[in-house]
């Protein structure tokens, strides 16, 4: 009897018919989540940023959870946690944090949010971002009214936009993590090989894991974060070879096993001076590298590293994700059926058209979503050469 329940469960998981309900759920919740954002921004924020910030947090979190739900319920991820006890306790969702993340997989984002959730701090989490991002219905909009950092990826005036946010971010009522992927793309052997030649080039350390990171986003960053932030935190994401961690694999209920290591590193031990800091910051990156060496040769951080060993440990899941995407569905999907049901059976051929197009819309948007996590179809920059202005001494 458990097996063959097992075995109907998974088909539910892996029927297309189980994502596009997934897929409808998520985005029409989303536009409503928008739509309440764009009320309080314009109808609280500008008497009072304080209160929005706070109301903000729990509207942004009934969307942002719905994506965490695919990872830890739908798919049963099992999330292996690397941290110092003792800082663990005494400064993790205490404080505002610099994170600096690894970006290799389609889904270290989506393994970081699950950990930040775990520590109550999911939608006080803010990222770096293409600029372009921010126009994207549902996400994009939500990383706007969340005060997310988005680029053009011109430095003049990016330069500017990191100053002019950072200011804001660092008022923040709660603690909050700002995110940044050094690498500034995600990890492919043909970027690999690309910056592996700038490295030769400009005399930089050559990274078997990595890209070589960009440093002036980080530099630049950091004078603006002394005295309110307290520490840099290094976060370093692998998987063990189960399944290949893809959204499309969460998808079809199939879990990973992700290992997380984080080191708290506080801030006043970073330098401040850009030359400085640039080369803390690639050191860092040697660092990440000879861990991750280590883990692909032995299947653990430490053994071939020189890092100091800490012992691993779970966090409990939440149900917070669980009754959230369950609570939208029923709101979202009840109507919605009741709507579609209508069209497709009301004898019009018409009306059914229309039944069948929303339909293929929403499978359309289903997969291009899937797609746009892959790393194929990640962004360019810093693919092929540097930006423009870029230096031996801010690279």
């Amino acid at each position: 009897m458990g097996s063959l329940l097992y075995s109907l469960v998974s088909k539910i998981k892996a029927s297309p018919v189980s994502h596009l309900l997934l897929v409808i759920t998520f985005l029409v919740s989303g536009l409503v989540v928008n739509l309440a954002q764009l009320i309080l921004y314009f109808g609280v924020r500008p008497f009072s940023k304080y209160y929005f910030r706070k109301l903000n947090y729990y509207v942004a979190y009934s969307l942002y959870c719905q994506l965490l739900f695919v990872a830890e319920w739908w798919g049963s991820t099992d999330l292996i946690i690397y941290i110092n006890k003792d800082d663990f306790e005494k400064y993790y969702g205490q404080e505002h944090g610099y994170l600096c993340m690894n970006h290799r997989y389609e889904i270290d984002w989506l393994m970081g949010l699950l950990f930040c959730d775990r520590i109550h701090m999911l939608a006080n989490c803010k990222t770096f971002a293409k600029k372009s991002i921010q126009y994207v219905p549902t996400m994009g909009w939500a990383f706007k009214f969340g005060e997310c950092v988005f680029l053009d990826r011109n430095w003049e005036k990016d330069k500017e936009t990191i100053g002019r946010q950072l200011r804001e971010l660092v008022e923040y009522p709660d603690p909050m993590w700002l995110l940044l992927t050094a690498e500034g793309t995600r990890f492919t052997p043909e970027k690999h090989v690309n910056s592996l030649k700038f490295a030769r080039e400009k005399g930089l350390p050559e990274l078997k894991h990595h890209l070589t990171p960009r440093t002036k986003g980080f530099t630049a960053s950091v004078p603006y974060l002394k005295g309110k932030v307290g520490a840099i935190y290094d976060v370093q994401f692998a998987f063990k070879k189960t399944e290949t961690p893809t959204i499309n694999n969460f998808l079809q209920g199939k879990s990973v096993e992700a290992h997380l290591y984080i080191d708290r590193i506080p801030l006043e031990e970073v330098p401040t001076k850009e030359e400085e800091c640039a080369a803390w910051l690639h050191q860092l990156y040697q660092k990440k590298d000879r861990m991750m060496d280590s883990f692909f040769n032995t299947g653990d951080y430490f053994t071939q590293s020189g890092v100091q060993r800490v012992e691993p440990f779970r966090l409990p899941r939440r149900y917070c994700s669980l009754l959230n995407t369950l609570s939208w569905a029923v709101v979202v999907l009840v109507p919605i059926g009741y709507g579609l049901l209508k069209l497709l059976t009301s004898g019009s051929t018409v009306y059914f058209m229309i039944g069948t197009t929303i339909i293929a819309i929403f499978f359309v948007v289903l997969y291009k979503m899937i797609g746009i996590t892959k790393i194929s179809k990640s962004s360019s920059y810093g693919k092929d050469k540097p930006s423009k202005g870029d230096t031996k001494k801010t690279e």
